[in-house]
Protein backbone atom coordinates (compact mmCIF):
# COMPACT_ATOMS: atom_id res chain seq x y z
CA UNK A 1 0.00 0.00 0.00
CA UNK A 2 1.06 3.62 -0.58
CA UNK A 3 2.18 5.44 2.27
CA UNK A 4 -0.64 7.92 3.91
CA UNK A 5 2.07 9.97 5.87
CA UNK A 6 2.03 12.56 3.75
CA UNK A 7 -1.86 12.56 4.30
CA UNK A 8 -1.15 12.27 8.24
CA UNK A 9 1.48 15.21 8.16
CA UNK A 10 -1.61 17.65 6.53
CA UNK A 11 -4.41 17.04 8.57
CA UNK A 12 -2.15 18.73 11.17
CA UNK A 13 0.09 20.81 9.58
CA UNK A 14 -2.11 23.94 10.94
CA UNK A 15 -0.91 22.90 15.18
CA UNK A 16 2.87 24.08 14.20
CA UNK A 17 1.39 27.41 12.71
CA UNK A 18 -1.13 27.83 15.52
CA UNK A 19 1.40 27.31 18.17
CA UNK A 20 4.02 30.14 16.70
CA UNK A 21 0.60 32.32 15.91
CA UNK A 22 -0.11 32.16 20.38
CA UNK A 23 3.39 32.24 20.76
CA UNK A 24 3.71 35.36 19.16
CA UNK A 25 0.32 37.10 21.20
CA UNK A 26 1.30 35.68 24.28
CA UNK A 27 4.35 37.80 23.68
CA UNK A 28 6.41 34.36 25.01
CA UNK A 29 9.58 34.83 23.31
CA UNK A 30 9.98 38.85 24.46
CA UNK A 31 9.47 36.64 28.43
CA UNK A 32 12.57 35.00 27.26
CA UNK A 33 14.42 37.55 25.60
CA UNK A 34 16.61 37.84 28.71
CA UNK A 35 17.39 34.85 29.11
CA UNK A 36 16.74 30.87 30.33
CA UNK A 37 13.50 30.99 32.83
CA UNK A 38 11.34 27.93 34.05
CA UNK A 39 7.85 27.25 32.44
CA UNK A 40 6.54 28.68 35.81
CA UNK A 41 8.65 31.82 35.79
CA UNK A 42 7.48 32.40 32.35
CA UNK A 43 3.98 32.13 33.25
CA UNK A 44 4.28 34.39 36.12
CA UNK A 45 5.50 37.02 33.81
CA UNK A 46 2.95 36.93 31.24
CA UNK A 47 0.17 36.32 33.70
CA UNK A 48 -0.59 33.03 32.25
CA UNK A 49 -1.32 29.29 33.32
CA UNK A 50 1.62 27.64 34.65
CA UNK A 51 0.85 23.85 33.38
CA UNK A 52 -0.37 25.98 29.70
CA UNK A 53 2.77 27.73 29.21
CA UNK A 54 4.67 24.29 29.65
CA UNK A 55 2.93 22.66 27.17
CA UNK A 56 3.64 25.63 25.06
CA UNK A 57 6.71 26.01 25.72
CA UNK A 58 7.94 22.33 24.85
CA UNK A 59 5.88 22.58 21.25
CA UNK A 60 8.24 25.22 20.85
CA UNK A 61 10.84 23.94 21.63
CA UNK A 62 10.26 20.59 19.28
CA UNK A 63 9.67 23.40 16.64
CA UNK A 64 13.18 25.14 16.84
CA UNK A 65 11.62 27.91 17.97
CA UNK A 66 12.95 27.57 21.80
CA UNK A 67 15.33 25.45 23.31
CA UNK A 68 14.79 23.34 26.64
CA UNK A 69 17.91 22.11 28.84
CA UNK A 70 17.00 20.91 32.74
CA UNK A 71 13.58 22.68 32.83
CA UNK A 72 14.59 26.05 31.92
CA UNK A 73 14.29 27.63 28.52
CA UNK A 74 15.88 30.00 26.49
CA UNK A 75 14.97 31.48 22.85
CA UNK A 76 16.97 30.51 19.92
CA UNK A 77 19.10 32.97 17.92
CA UNK A 78 16.44 32.55 15.38
CA UNK A 79 13.53 33.49 17.64
CA UNK A 80 15.77 36.28 18.93
CA UNK A 81 16.42 38.10 15.96
CA UNK A 82 12.85 37.70 14.52
CA UNK A 83 10.58 37.06 17.22
CA UNK A 84 11.40 39.14 20.18
CA UNK A 85 9.40 42.63 19.66
CA UNK A 86 12.80 44.58 20.66
CA UNK A 87 14.61 43.62 17.89
CA UNK A 88 15.11 45.29 14.90
CA UNK A 89 14.26 42.32 12.81
CA UNK A 90 11.08 41.42 14.24
CA UNK A 91 8.83 40.01 12.56
CA UNK A 92 5.71 40.11 14.61
CA UNK A 93 3.61 42.03 12.21
CA UNK A 94 3.95 40.02 9.44
CA UNK A 95 3.51 36.75 11.60
CA UNK A 96 0.30 38.43 12.80
CA UNK A 97 -0.74 39.02 9.28
CA UNK A 98 -0.55 35.41 8.99
CA UNK A 99 -1.98 34.43 11.86
CA UNK A 100 -5.28 37.17 10.84
CA UNK A 101 -5.88 34.90 7.55
CA UNK A 102 -6.40 31.70 9.68
CA UNK A 103 -10.20 32.15 9.48
CA UNK A 104 -10.71 32.95 6.15
CA UNK A 105 -9.15 30.36 5.80
CA UNK A 106 -11.60 28.23 7.05
CA UNK A 107 -13.66 29.69 4.60
CA UNK A 108 -11.59 27.87 1.85
CA UNK A 109 -14.11 25.71 0.85
CA UNK A 110 -17.29 28.70 0.40
CA UNK A 111 -14.62 30.76 -1.82
CA UNK A 112 -14.48 27.71 -4.04
CA UNK A 113 -17.95 27.28 -4.41
CA UNK A 114 -18.72 31.33 -4.94
CA UNK A 115 -15.85 32.29 -6.78
CA UNK A 116 -15.97 34.98 -3.80
CA UNK A 117 -12.95 36.21 -1.82
CA UNK A 118 -13.30 35.80 1.90
CA UNK A 119 -12.01 38.96 2.77
CA UNK A 120 -12.94 41.82 1.70
CA UNK A 121 -10.13 43.74 0.18
CA UNK A 122 -10.93 47.37 1.52
CA UNK A 123 -11.45 46.07 5.25
CA UNK A 124 -7.77 46.48 4.88
CA UNK A 125 -7.37 49.10 1.70
CA UNK A 126 -9.15 51.34 3.03
CA UNK A 127 -8.67 54.98 4.04
CA UNK A 128 -8.05 54.61 7.36
CA UNK A 129 -7.95 52.92 10.24
CA UNK A 130 -5.71 49.73 12.28
CA UNK A 131 -6.61 47.02 9.91
CA UNK A 132 -4.73 49.18 6.97
CA UNK A 133 -1.85 50.48 9.25
CA UNK A 134 -1.58 46.77 10.59
CA UNK A 135 -1.55 45.37 6.81
CA UNK A 136 0.97 48.36 5.38
CA UNK A 137 3.19 47.11 8.92
CA UNK A 138 2.79 43.73 8.15
CA UNK A 139 3.86 43.87 4.38
CA UNK A 140 7.20 46.29 5.25
CA UNK A 141 8.38 43.74 7.58
CA UNK A 142 7.80 40.76 4.80
CA UNK A 143 8.77 43.78 2.19
CA UNK A 144 12.51 43.97 4.02
CA UNK A 145 13.44 40.65 3.05
CA UNK A 146 12.37 40.39 0.02
CA UNK A 147 13.50 43.67 -1.19
CA UNK A 148 17.22 42.96 0.59
CA UNK A 149 17.05 39.97 -1.93
CA UNK A 150 15.28 42.16 -5.07
CA UNK A 151 17.89 44.89 -4.29
CA UNK A 152 21.17 42.21 -4.90
CA UNK A 153 19.46 41.22 -8.02
CA UNK A 154 18.21 43.96 -9.99
CA UNK A 155 20.78 46.38 -11.62
CA UNK A 156 19.55 50.18 -11.79
CA UNK A 157 22.97 51.77 -12.60
CA UNK A 158 22.61 54.76 -14.24
CA UNK A 159 18.54 55.33 -14.25
CA UNK A 160 17.18 58.26 -12.29
CA UNK A 161 13.08 58.03 -12.34
CA UNK A 162 11.77 54.87 -10.89
CA UNK A 163 8.13 54.19 -11.10
CA UNK A 164 7.10 51.52 -8.05
CA UNK A 165 3.77 51.04 -9.55
CA UNK A 166 1.64 49.21 -6.18
CA UNK A 167 4.52 49.53 -3.58
CA UNK A 168 2.56 49.61 -0.19
CA UNK A 169 4.81 50.59 2.08
CA UNK A 170 7.83 51.97 -0.48
CA UNK A 171 10.03 49.55 1.25
CA UNK A 172 11.45 48.34 -2.26
CA UNK A 173 12.20 52.17 -3.14
CA UNK A 174 13.92 52.94 0.24
CA UNK A 175 16.38 50.39 -0.52
CA UNK A 176 16.99 50.56 -4.38
CA UNK A 177 17.34 54.45 -3.92
CA UNK A 178 20.04 53.75 -1.11
CA UNK A 179 21.66 51.37 -3.30
CA UNK A 180 21.93 53.49 -6.62
CA UNK A 181 23.32 57.18 -6.18
CA UNK A 182 20.74 59.39 -8.53
CA UNK A 183 18.20 57.62 -8.80
CA UNK A 184 14.09 59.04 -7.58
CA UNK A 185 10.94 56.50 -6.88
CA UNK A 186 7.42 57.61 -7.21
CA UNK A 187 5.30 55.22 -5.26
CA UNK A 188 1.83 54.95 -6.80
CA UNK A 189 -0.44 53.46 -3.99
CA UNK A 190 -3.79 53.94 -2.35
CA UNK A 191 -4.44 57.29 -0.66
CA UNK A 192 -4.99 54.76 3.11
CA UNK A 193 -1.43 52.78 2.22
CA UNK A 194 0.42 56.05 1.06
CA UNK A 195 -0.32 57.71 4.21
CA UNK A 196 1.47 55.08 6.15
CA UNK A 197 3.76 54.55 3.88
CA UNK A 198 5.36 58.38 4.27
CA UNK A 199 5.84 57.29 8.23
CA UNK A 200 7.91 54.40 7.33
CA UNK A 201 9.69 56.31 4.77
CA UNK A 202 10.20 59.32 6.51
CA UNK A 203 11.42 56.88 9.46
CA UNK A 204 13.78 55.36 7.10
CA UNK A 205 14.87 59.05 6.43
CA UNK A 206 14.63 58.28 2.81
CA UNK A 207 12.03 61.09 1.69
CA UNK A 208 14.15 63.36 -0.19
CA UNK A 209 14.15 60.31 -2.25
CA UNK A 210 11.11 57.90 -2.08
CA UNK A 211 8.05 60.40 -2.92
CA UNK A 212 4.55 58.57 -2.37
CA UNK A 213 1.90 59.65 -5.37
CA UNK A 214 -2.13 58.89 -4.27
CA UNK A 215 -3.62 56.88 -6.81
CA UNK A 216 -4.86 53.75 -7.88
CA UNK A 217 -2.71 51.61 -10.32
CA UNK A 218 -5.64 50.80 -12.52
CA UNK A 219 -6.26 54.35 -13.28
CA UNK A 220 -4.13 56.80 -12.34
CA UNK A 221 -1.50 58.12 -15.05
CA UNK A 222 2.24 56.72 -15.02
CA UNK A 223 3.24 59.42 -16.45
CA UNK A 224 5.99 60.11 -19.35
CA UNK A 225 9.68 59.75 -19.50
CA UNK A 226 10.59 57.00 -16.90
CA UNK A 227 13.74 54.82 -17.36
CA UNK A 228 12.30 52.46 -14.69
CA UNK A 229 9.43 50.35 -13.52
CA UNK A 230 9.01 48.16 -10.80
CA UNK A 231 5.66 46.37 -10.41
CA UNK A 232 6.16 44.00 -7.45
CA UNK A 233 3.59 42.12 -5.95
CA UNK A 234 0.42 43.33 -7.59
CA UNK A 235 0.39 40.32 -10.21
CA UNK A 236 -1.03 38.12 -7.36
CA UNK A 237 -3.83 40.35 -7.18
CA UNK A 238 -4.91 40.80 -10.70
CA UNK A 239 -6.17 38.85 -13.76
CA UNK A 240 -4.23 38.21 -16.54
CA UNK A 241 -5.90 40.40 -18.67
CA UNK A 242 -5.21 43.25 -16.01
CA UNK A 243 -1.42 41.91 -15.82
CA UNK A 244 -1.41 42.74 -19.80
CA UNK A 245 -2.60 45.87 -19.74
CA UNK A 246 -0.28 47.50 -16.45
CA UNK A 247 2.38 45.62 -18.88
CA UNK A 248 1.57 48.21 -21.54
CA UNK A 249 1.08 51.07 -19.19
CA UNK A 250 4.47 50.60 -18.16
CA UNK A 251 5.71 50.42 -21.96
CA UNK A 252 3.62 53.91 -22.53
CA UNK A 253 5.30 55.24 -20.08
CA UNK A 254 9.26 54.52 -20.30
CA UNK A 255 11.52 56.14 -22.81
CA UNK A 256 13.37 53.68 -25.28
CA UNK A 257 16.04 51.85 -23.26
CA UNK A 258 13.40 51.78 -19.85
CA UNK A 259 13.64 48.80 -18.06
CA UNK A 260 10.22 47.07 -16.13
CA UNK A 261 10.57 45.07 -13.69
CA UNK A 262 8.17 42.20 -12.25
CA UNK A 263 8.60 40.85 -9.09
CA UNK A 264 6.27 38.50 -7.28
CA UNK A 265 5.54 34.87 -6.65
CA UNK A 266 5.18 32.55 -9.45
CA UNK A 267 4.50 29.46 -10.40
CA UNK A 268 6.31 27.41 -13.22
CA UNK A 269 4.60 26.26 -16.45
CA UNK A 270 1.12 25.13 -15.95
CA UNK A 271 0.76 26.37 -12.76
CA UNK A 272 0.92 23.50 -10.49
CA UNK A 273 4.26 23.75 -8.90
CA UNK A 274 5.75 25.07 -6.61
CA UNK A 275 4.12 23.73 -4.10
CA UNK A 276 3.99 27.14 -1.98
CA UNK A 277 3.07 29.46 -5.34
CA UNK A 278 0.18 27.15 -5.41
CA UNK A 279 -0.89 27.56 -1.62
CA UNK A 280 -0.15 31.26 -2.05
CA UNK A 281 -2.90 31.47 -4.87
CA UNK A 282 -5.39 30.34 -3.46
CA UNK A 283 -4.21 32.46 -0.10
CA UNK A 284 -4.63 35.42 -2.83
CA UNK A 285 -8.30 33.94 -4.24
CA UNK A 286 -9.55 34.16 -0.32
CA UNK A 287 -8.11 38.17 0.06
CA UNK A 288 -8.68 39.73 -3.15
CA UNK A 289 -11.38 39.06 -6.21
CA UNK A 290 -9.31 38.22 -8.87
CA UNK A 291 -6.09 36.55 -6.70
CA UNK A 292 -4.32 34.00 -7.88
CA UNK A 293 -0.89 33.50 -9.10
CA UNK A 294 0.49 33.67 -12.58
CA UNK A 295 3.56 31.59 -14.30
CA UNK A 296 6.81 34.09 -14.77
CA UNK A 297 7.04 32.17 -18.20
CA UNK A 298 3.28 33.68 -19.05
CA UNK A 299 4.47 36.92 -17.92
CA UNK A 300 7.85 37.02 -20.06
CA UNK A 301 5.68 36.32 -22.97
CA UNK A 302 3.21 39.32 -22.32
CA UNK A 303 6.28 41.57 -22.30
CA UNK A 304 7.20 40.09 -25.24
CA UNK A 305 3.99 40.44 -26.62
CA UNK A 306 3.95 44.69 -25.68
CA UNK A 307 7.34 45.01 -27.13
CA UNK A 308 10.03 44.71 -24.59
CA UNK A 309 12.85 43.17 -25.75
CA UNK A 310 15.09 40.57 -23.79
CA UNK A 311 12.41 39.44 -21.93
CA UNK A 312 13.87 37.16 -19.04
CA UNK A 313 12.90 35.95 -15.82
CA UNK A 314 15.39 34.95 -12.69
CA UNK A 315 14.56 33.70 -9.37
CA UNK A 316 15.84 35.50 -6.02
CA UNK A 317 17.78 33.86 -3.98
CA UNK A 318 16.56 31.43 -1.89
CA UNK A 319 14.94 31.17 0.66
CA UNK A 320 12.59 33.37 -1.14
CA UNK A 321 9.80 32.10 -3.38
CA UNK A 322 9.89 35.07 -5.65
CA UNK A 323 10.96 35.77 -9.06
CA UNK A 324 12.06 38.56 -11.06
CA UNK A 325 10.95 38.82 -14.71
CA UNK A 326 12.72 42.11 -16.98
CA UNK A 327 12.18 43.12 -20.41
CA UNK A 328 13.65 46.31 -21.76
CA UNK A 329 11.65 48.45 -23.94
CA UNK A 330 12.11 48.51 -27.78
Amino acid sequence: MPDPSPIVQLTTAYWGSQTLFTAIRLKLFDGLAQGARTADEVASSLGLSPRSTGLLLRACASLGLIEASAGRFSNTPMANAFLVSASPAYMGNAVRYSDQLYGPWAGLEQSVRSGKPAVEPESYLGLSGPQTRGFVEAMHQRAMGVARALVGALDLSGRKNLLDVGGGPGTFSVLLTQRFPGLHADVLELPGVAAVARELVAAAGAADRVSLIDGDYHSSDFGKGRDAVLISGVFHRESAESCQALIKRAADCLQPGGLLAVCDVFADPGGASPAFATLFGLNMMLTAPDGGVHADADVAQWMADSGFQDARTAPLPPPMPHRLVLGIRS
